[in-house]
């Protein structure tokens, strides 16, 4: 496995064989399972494996937040070695976006929803940073977690506006045990917070069970969702939604097939969840 910082470097190495196929996992560190799931089905399909290391700064509305993300450059490289990994891209912010930058990529209907209106200008980071490593690595195939639903949403209007030759391949949600979806944000929660997380998954499941039950009225699902999350005393609901999976528009019925999804702080912790249905 080889790991640069800078561009050039990148570039040579991706370049090497030319015949080859590379899959490509973006990441902001500190990885854990579900970012090894998405290394293991890139290794499936592709010759070559290429994984970027950044916390991008640009997505960050909270100074705050992006301060105390978790970081282990030297575990997470450690961590990919052993998964067979050939090329890590770990750039500072000024190799991303260096003096003078001013060109970003902005999707714009899909992110007026769920995320959207509370972290202006996240999507924007997140779609910016994202073109940039598709033009670095230039891959024939890229991996997204599930976990981040509107992001994936986002991501696939923009490959798709923009002509972008590559496919963009959407992984399962990868869960602890007992149902907590996996995040680099867990290390940060406290033994009965991270307890009490379970309540998004159960919020979830219950709502599904709901729907399969017969029940098609979004606002009876967002409320079962809200009810299990109320009743848990340290978390408070920063949303639920019921939305359509590709537009991300609220739904009053359920007619085929929703998104449901929500962001919940747990003892100050911003953690999402979703689940298709």
């Amino acid at each position: 496995m080889k790991s640069f910082a800078n561009i050039s470097d990148i570039r040579r190495e991706r370049w090497a064989k030319p015949q080859l196929t590379w899959g490509l996992v973006p990441t902001m560190g500190y990885l854990h399972e579900g970012h090894l799931s998405l290394v293991r089905h890139a290794r499936r399909e592709n010759d070559r494996v290429g994984v970027s290391i950044f916390v991008n700064p640009t997505q960050f509305n909270n100074p705050q937040d992006l301060e105390v993300y978790p970081r282990d450059l030297d575990r997470d490289l450690a961590l990919l070695e052993k998964e067979g990994v050939d090329l890590v891209w770990t750039p500072t912010p000024e190799i991303v976006y260096p003096d003078g930058f001013q060109t970003y990529v902005e999707v714009e209907k899909v992110i007026q929803y769920l995320e959207g209106p509370t972290r202006p200008g996240h999507f924007r980071g997140v779609t910016t940073v994202v073109m940039k490593l598709f033009n670095v690595f230039q891959p024939q195939r890229a991996y997204f977690g599930q976990k981040d639903a509107q992001q994936v949403v986002v991501i696939k209007r923009m490959v798709k506006d923009l002509n972008l030759n590559l496919e963009v391949v959407v992984c399962p949600l990868v869960r602890e045990e007992g149902g907590l979806a996996m995040s680099s944000r867990n290390v940060n929660l406290k033994p009965e917070a991270r307890q009490q997380a379970l309540c998004l998954s159960q919020a979830l499941s219950a709502a599904k069970t709901a729907f399969f039950a017969g029940e098609r009225d979004a606002n009876k699902l967002r409320q079962i969702m809200l009810d299990i999350i109320d009743a848990t005393p340290l978390a408070q609901a920063h949303y639920v939604s019921v939305a359509h999976p590709e537009t991300l528009q609220e739904l009053a019925q359920v007619d085929e097939h929703a998104l449901l999804s929500m962001a919940v702080f747990v003892d100050g912790i911003r953690l999402i969840d979703n689940m298709v249905v």
